[in-house]
């Protein structure tokens, strides 16, 4: 029997090898943190500190604008320096929480429960919600939110989202290698809210070590299964890792719940882990810096708020002008003009690389070859959707169903003629959800 899969996809070079065989280290920041309150999908957190106040590593600082949204927490001890808008990854400016750093890291007292299991679901989403734990893939989708479906008894498999298909990231890599225990106990809580599903960790069989790492732990678990899948990009979207892990699918207009599916990451299972066994918030993560420009790239554990540059200079620096810097991996990350930014609950990496290849190619004709359809792991036809964006014709771009595209860019990376179609496709898209939302 064959790998499990998807239809369409990509083979970009993976660039892994730069980084995943580096041990982890840990980072402590020595500057100033900055904690935007807009680090998950929702309503932005809000400031419960004044700027001269005390903090403690651990310390709530911001709690949840609503329902669908998450309480923020120092990864530091020190003081409250300002409360101002800040750079972040995507280039907006965010309100941000600025925190001097006093170097000691005092820590919070947290409260060990000591039988996960003798607690209730709601004591455990509470735990998950108190800490602030978001999907740390880059969605950022508050993760109490998402473990909170209508109708829980419907929900078949519990996935997590082992396969880090994005080039040249090899945070989830280093986690699984270093700490699948951690991994499977995070796993075995979710799975106590949900009696009904298997717990499948979908996985790249470019990771052979993980893989049998989890393998050893999970022989002996009735209701967990790992689940090797072909190496191929976007193998970790969420409706391509559905796909490929339980052969059911999903539209824009559904949920994963929708399919009997809960998708987590590796690093947000992990901190659900922390969260409900040692009451610990979400204050930390593995952290990627990598590319042929950087002199050592590795992974790091990092305290969110910590800025980029800082990152960079661990890392040795630049051996090469960096041409292009990237927050996150090229097929779907930010490109940067500089690396004065903090990292967030969701930023995963640093790029940078000595050459900007894109920037060198000329946009020519397209041929009509069908790479990009052969690509689309969606079925789009991303040529006609680019078509129609560019000549702003947005009925047209949705009655070709362009509104379920994933912005994945493996259109653009198979285009010949090397035409931004993703780029233009998602513009696109912004600007029809855009008119719906206006006309509510």
């Amino acid at each position: 029997m064959g790998l499990r899969t998807f239809r369409g996809g990509v083979h970009p070079d993976d660039g892994k090898d730069l980084s995943k065989a580096k041990p982890t280290k840990e980072l402590l920041p020595v500057g100033d943190l900055f904690f935007p309150l807009s680090q998950h999908i929702g309503a932005p957190a809000t400031p419960i500190v004044s700027v001269g106040d005390t903090v403690l590593a651990g310390q709530k600082i911001a709690e949840a604008g609503g329902f669908v949204s998450a309480p923020i927490f120092s990864s530091v001890s020190g003081t409250v320096k300002a409360i101002e808008p800040r750079r972040v990854a995507v280039g907006d400016m965010v309100n941000s929480i600025v925190i001097e750093n006093d170097g000691n890291y005092l820590e919070c007292g947290f409260e060990e429960t000591d039988d996960v299991t003798k607690l209730t679901n709601e004591e455990i989403i509470e735990k998950i919600k108190e800490a602030g734990v978001v999907g740390m893939g880059g969605a950022g989708f508050p993760t109490h939110v998402k473990l909170s479906p209508k109708e829980p008894d419907k929900i078949d498999y519990i996935i997590a989202n082992c396969a880090e298909c994005e080039p040249f990231l090899t945070s989830d890599y280093r986690r699984m290698v270093e700490e699948p225990e951690k991994l499977v106990e995070g796993m075995r809580i979710i799975l106590q809210l949900f009696k009904h599903a298997t717990g499948c960790f979908g996985i790249e069989d470019n990771k052979p070590e993980a893989i049998q790492k989890l393998m050893e732990l999970t022989k002996d678990e009735p209701r967990m299964q790992v689940v090797p899948l072909m190496t191929k990009y976007p193998q970790g979207g969420e409706r391509q890792l559905i796909k490929a892990v339980t052969d059911r699918e999903i539209n824009s207009k559904m949920l994963p719940a929708d399919a009997g599916c809960i998708v987590d990451n590796v690093e947000t299972i992990v901190a659900v882990y922390n969260a409900v066994k040692f009451g610990r918030p979400l204050t930390d993560r593995i952290f990627t810096v990598t590319g042929d420009a950087v002199m050592e790239p590795r992974n790091f554990k990092i305290k969110i708020g910590t800025n980029f540059s800082e990152l960079l200079e661990a890392a040795g620096g630049l051996k090469n002008p960096a041409k292009k810097m990237i927050a996150g991996g090229p097929m779907m990350g930010f490109a940067l003009f500089g690396t004065d930014i903090p990292t967030t609950k969701t930023t995963s990496a640093l790029l940078c690389m000595t050459v900007d290849q894109v920037s060198q190619y000329e946009e020519t004709a397209c041929i009509n070859c069908g790479r990009c359809v052969d690509a689309c792991p969606e079925g789009l036809i991303p040529s006609r959707l680019a078509d129609y964006a560019k000549h702003g014709q947005k009925e047209n771009f949705e009655k070709w169903y362009g509104l379920e595209c994933i912005e994945c860019g493996s259109c653009s990376f198979g285009c010949p003629a090397r035409r931004p179609l993703a780029q233009a496709i998602k513009t696109m898209k912004k600007q029809v959800l855009q008119d719906k939302k206006n006309k509510k």
